[in-house]
C-alpha cells in the first residue's frame, strides 16, 4: 500500500474504536510471535496461513456472555443458547464495523470468524473434532486479554471464562500487547471446571476436545448426521415419519435459522469458574453449588494436585505453558 493513503493510528485508538463498537475486551497480538508460536506445531493454524500480506497483527475483541443467561444452570437450555448466539452476531458486526474503519484509514484487514472450520480438513467423520481456522483463545493471550486455564479456556481478570471471541487481521503498524506472564486460573485445587463438565471431559491442563464437542455444539453437524442417518435406515415406515416429525427434528431445524445449539452450546465450565470481576457480584449466588460434582471427579483433582505439589506438569500443560503463564497458586505465602 502506498504510505500516502495511511492514517497515523496508534494501538491505543485501534482497542478505543473496537470498544466503541460493542466490544468489551480489546488486545492486540503480535501475528509473527503467532507464528512463531503456533498451539500445535503438529498442525499450526498461522495468521500468516490467512494472509502473506496483512497479518502483522491480530486484533482480538471480546463480548462478555449475558450474566443474566449465565445463571440459568441447565446447559443445553434453549434460551441460553439463543442469547450466546445473539451477543456474538453483535460481536461479529462489531469486528466488521473495525475492519471498515481499519480500512477507511488505509490499512487492508480480514475478519477471522470464531466458528468457521476450513471444509478442506474434513475427512468424511461427522464426529472427529475439527478446529477452526485460527484459534482466538491463544490469540487473546498473544493480546494481553487472559491465561489459559485447566481447561484450556481463555480466563479474563474481567469477566473469567465467559467471553465470545472474534479478530481482525490487519498489518497496522500499532504496538503489540504483551502476554500475561502469571496464570489466572486457580488450578486443580479449585477444578470447579472439571467439576461442573456434564461430559466429564477436563483433564490436567487438558480437554477431550472431541467429547467435548457434542456439547459445545449439541445440535451441531454430527448430532444432525446421525438423526438423518436414523430416520434413513428406519424399516418401519411409520417411525420413519415420526423421526422425520421429530421434535429433534425441529430443535435441528430451529438451530439452523440461526445457529443457536451448532456455534453456540455448553459452557457449564465458564459459568461457575469463580475467577473474575463479575462472579461475585452477578453469579455466586446462583452457581455456586455443582451438583455434577462426583467424589470420582474430586479424587482426579486431588491427585492432580499431588502431582504439581511435587513439581509435575502434565505433558499437555507442559506444551501450553506459553498460554497457561506461570503457576503462581504454588509459590509459598511469604
Amino acid at each position: 500500500m502506498v504510505d500516502v493513503f495511511k492514517k497515523p493510528i496508534t494501538a491505543d485508538q485501534v482497542k478505543a474504536k473496537g470498544i466503541a463498537l460493542g466490544a468489551d475486551l480489546v488486545g492486540i497480538a503480535d501475528g509473527k510471535a503467532m507464528n512463531a508460536f503456533p498451539p500445535d506445531p503438529r498442525d499450526p493454524r498461522r495468521p500468516s496461513d490467512l494472509s502473506d500480506l496483512d497479518a502483522d497483527r491480530v486484533i482480538v475483541l471480546a463480548k462478555r456472555c449475558n450474566s443474566g443467561s449465565t445463571r440459568l444452570a441447565r446447559w443445553n437450555d434453549r434460551h441460553k443458547l439463543y442469547n450466546d448466539e445473539l451477543a456474538l452476531a453483535s460481536l461479529e458486526e462489531t469486528v466488521l464495523e473495525l475492519i471498515c474503519w481499519l480500512e477507511e484509514c488505509g490499512y487492508p484487514a480480514i475478519a477471522v470468524p470464531p466458528t468457521y472450520v476450513d471444509r478442506g480438513f474434513y475427512r468424511g467423520d461427522p464426529a472427529a473434532h475439527m478446529t477452526t481456522i485460527l484459534s482466538l483463545s491463544h490469540a487473546a493471550v498473544e493480546a494481553g486479554l487472559g491465561t489459559l486455564g485447566l481447561n484450556l479456556q481463555l480466563i479474563t481478570p474481567q469477566f473469567g471464562p465467559r467471553v465470545l471471541l472474534a479478530a481482525a487481521l490487519s498489518s497496522v503498524p500499532v504496538q503489540p500487547d504483551r502476554r500475561m506472564e502469571q496464570t489466572l486460573c486457580l488450578g486443580p485445587s479449585c477444578g470447579r471446571c472439571l467439576k461442573a463438565c456434564p461430559g466429564d471431559v477436563v483433564g490436567h491442563w487438558d480437554r477431550d476436545w472431541q467429547n467435548c464437542d457434542r456439547y459445545r455444539s449439541p445440535q451441531g453437524f454430527a448430532h444432525l448426521v446421525e438423526h438423518i442417518t436414523r430416520a434413513i435406515e428406519e424399516p418401519d415406515p411409520e417411525r420413519q415419519k415420526a423421526l422425520v416429525r421429530s421434535e429433534e427434528s425441529f430443535n435441528l431445524w430451529q438451530s439452523m435459522l440461526r445457529g443457536s445449539g451448532i456455534n453456540t452450546g455448553c459452557r457449564r465450565c465458564q459459568d461457575v469458574c469463580p475467577v473474575g470481576a463479575d462472579y461475585t457480584p452477578m453469579l455466586k449466588d446462583a452457581l455456586d453449588e455443582i451438583p455434577e460434582a462426583t467424589p470420582a471427579k474430586q479424587a482426579r483433582l486431588d491427585a492432580m494436585a499431588a502431582a504439581e505439589a511435587r513439581g509435575e506438569r502434565s505433558s499437555a500443560g507442559q506444551a501450553q505453558t506459553r498460554w497457561i503463564g506461570e503457576l503462581s497458586y504454588l509459590k509459598p505465602t511469604p
